[in-house]
């Protein structure tokens, strides 16, 4: 990197307030829909998808645990990729994470949430209405973390247990009201299968490693930043096993005649129109809170790139009052508003999916570097239990995933890449003249 020193940021985040918004960008608008399309699939033995995916994600967040524990700068995966691998492709991890992976999520997701205001307020449907909640939803998030990283955590923490408390009443209240048939395993299904809802499942799971962007910002980070991803992936495993389990002993084959919203018909069946409207409004709580901490987290990567003179200098300044990085939070939630408002961006919406796999494989393979040139970073922090195995499962297991992508998602990540390695140079060359001259 260009800079080792953190401009004024206040390093405020404990590993309980990084755990939750590890949780609150996980759990998201898929979990309202995911029981019902891994159920369509494997039935009851659909537990098993969620234990690959869940031991996926833990081989990559130990990676993440481990050079997030030594490189403790703001950027997260940004931060691991450039220090491994150099400034290109840094940069080209960068981009990926705020266009493919967090600027169309959080337009799609905000969509998702007005599609769900509109059951009850139709006008919600009207175009221009559309927009001016948009502006309202993306200006007011920005404006709570523009005034300081703590308040923003906060806010996130507070959106995780509204709407975490209502889906934990469910369970409660779903457990007493299992048939046991229901969970019967007939006969396990098939590897294809498996492999096939395991792979849409995993993308449920991401999210995460978004929490880690605001490492700068975060207390005792060889300490809490282990803990705290830990604690989360943790709790998410927990939270949507416990959801599976319930809806599929509750409602059986049922299930997944709910499709759009099992979680909804879960809770008419369980408690009557009340108990749907909660879980409808839970649903919007949700998606704003899953929002709400990313614009937290992801601006700070475009802080991080401008630090490091790969995106314009304005994105780098630090609020002289509030000490928070405002220009990247103000241009991220307004990039964030535009794809919105565009709202033809599903062809770009379903590319997120192959980013986030090529960033894990990025850090995955990142960690594997620094392990066998040790040194490279810091010495101290958090170390994976048996040194490079984990890494190679994890990148195995992520190259098995990123064989099911398709022709076409080929071409167009080939060339968006080769579109800002263009950019790239273009860049740098205007920036070596601009310093000759």
């Amino acid at each position: 990197m260009q800079k080792t020193t953190e401009p004024a940021l206040k390093r405020e985040i404990g590993a309980a307030s990084l755990a939750l918004n590890a949780i609150n960008l996980t759990v998201g608008s898929g979990i309202f829909v995911l029981p019902a399309i891994v159920a369509a699939s494997l039935g009851p033995s659909s537990f098993i998808a969620y234990i690959i995916c869940g031991v996926l994600v833990i081989l990559i967040m130990l990676c993440y645990a481990e050079v997030g524990s030594k490189i403790t700068t703001t950027g997260g995966s940004y931060a691991y990729v450039e220090k491994a691998f150099g400034p290109l492709a840094g940069f080209l991890v960068n981009t990926l994470f705020w266009v493919g992976f967090s600027s169309l999520a959080d337009a799609a997701v905000v969509n998702a949430m007005t599609d769900m205001l509109a059951i009850w307020f139709p006008f919600f449907s009207i175009l221009y209405v559309r927009i001016i909640f948009f502006i309202l939803v993306f200006g007011a998030l920005a404006l709570i973390n523009v005034r300081g990283v703590k308040e923003g955590a906060q806010f996130a923490a507070t959106a995780t247990i509204l709407k975490l408390a209502p889906l934990l009443l469910l369970v409660m209240i779903g457990l007493f009201n299992i048939a046991p048939a229901n969970l019967a395993i007939q006969s396990l299904p098939g590897i294809k299968a498996i492999g096939e809802t395991s792979l849409v499942l995993f993308f449920a799971f991401t999210g995460t490693e978004t929490a880690l962007n605001v490492s700068g910002e975060i207390k005792n980070p060889q300490k809490n930043i282990p803990k705290g991803i830990f604690m989360g992936v943790t709790g998410v495993l927990i939270i949507y096993l416990l959801l599976q389990f319930v809806a599929q002993g509750v409602m059986g084959s049922g299930l997944t005649a709910h499709k759009d919203a099992p979680l909804v018909a879960l809770a008419i069946h369980l408690i009557g129109p009340v108990g749907g409207t909660i879980i409808l409004a839970t649903s919007v709580v949700s998606m704003f809170g899953l929002i709400s901490g990313d614009i937290l987290a992801s601006p700070r990567i475009l802080f991080a790139a401008s630090r490091d003179k790969l995106l314009p200098q304005f994105l780098g300044r630090v609020h002289p009052k509030f000490a928070t990085p405002y220009w990247s939070i103000i241009f991220y939630a307004a990039a964030g508003f535009v794809f919105a408002s565009a709202s033809d961006f599903k062809k770009l919406a379903e590319l997120a999916s192959s980013s986030v796999l090529l960033i894990y494989l990025a850090v995955v393979l990142a960690t594997l570097k620094f392990q066998f040139n040790k040194g490279s970073i810091d010495a101290g922090g958090f170390k994976i239990p048996g040194g490079p195995v984990v890494p190679v499962l994890a990148a195995i297991t992520i190259g098995w995933f990123l064989s099911h992508i398709t022709l076409v998602e080929v071409k167009a990540l080939s060339i968006f890449f080769a579109a800002l390695i263009v950019f790239y140079f273009i860049n740098a060359a205007i920036r070596k003249r601009r310093g000759a001259g």
